[in-house]
């Protein structure tokens, strides 16, 4: 007679693969990584070309409004004071202000050249910009003041010069 007994094989159970790891993630997840990076790098840097832009608009808006209050007043002392104040906080703007806040006289003169590829500052135009904070209203000054504003405008729309180093200047 036969064996009618059922027989357990000797097999073992379902045997699951391990679960997907998360790390290292996935070409795909590289790629995306990499164009979020780049994407936010591109914002911030569209940012700060955006507020330096608006900056320099800023300063030349400035600018017009004291060249349009001189052809009003003729008063050169006020022009060249008003150039003056105009110059040093652009140059803070726009460069370190441990490298230009404190240079006066001839320095200051000298960094205005070096930030600029007219060497104008160190003539007698340029150098009534070192000495105009320092005079009184009344103090009657002759000079061609179109020379010395044309000067200026050149000196602030060279602005700001990436191609400035103070490394190999001497003050």
């Amino acid at each position: 007679m036969a064996d009618t007994t059922p027989t357990t094989l000797a097999l073992r159970d379902i045997h699951l693969p391990d679960p997907i790891s998360w790390w290292p993630p996935a070409p795909g997840w590289w790629l995306l990584f990499g164009l979020v990076l780049l994407t936010v790098a591109a914002v911030f840097l569209f940012r700060y070309y955006q507020k330096k832009q608006a900056l320099k608009k800023q300063v030349l808006a400035e600018f017009e409004i004291l060249r349009e209050l001189f052809n009003k007043e003729k008063n050169t002392t006020v022009l060249v004071q008003s150039l003056s104040i105009l110059l040093r906080r652009a140059c803070i703007s726009f460069y370190p202000r441990s490298e230009a806040a404190s240079l006066t006289g001839e320095s200051w003169l000298q960094f205005l050249d070096d930030t600029c590829t007219e060497k104008a500052f160190q003539t007698e135009h340029g150098k009534l910009i070192a000495s105009a904070p320092y005079l009184s209203e009344n103090t009657p000054l002759d000079f061609d003041a179109e020379k010395l504003i044309s000067v200026c405008e050149n000196w602030l729309k060279a602005q700001p010069n990436k191609n400035h180093d103070r490394a190999g200047s001497t003050s």
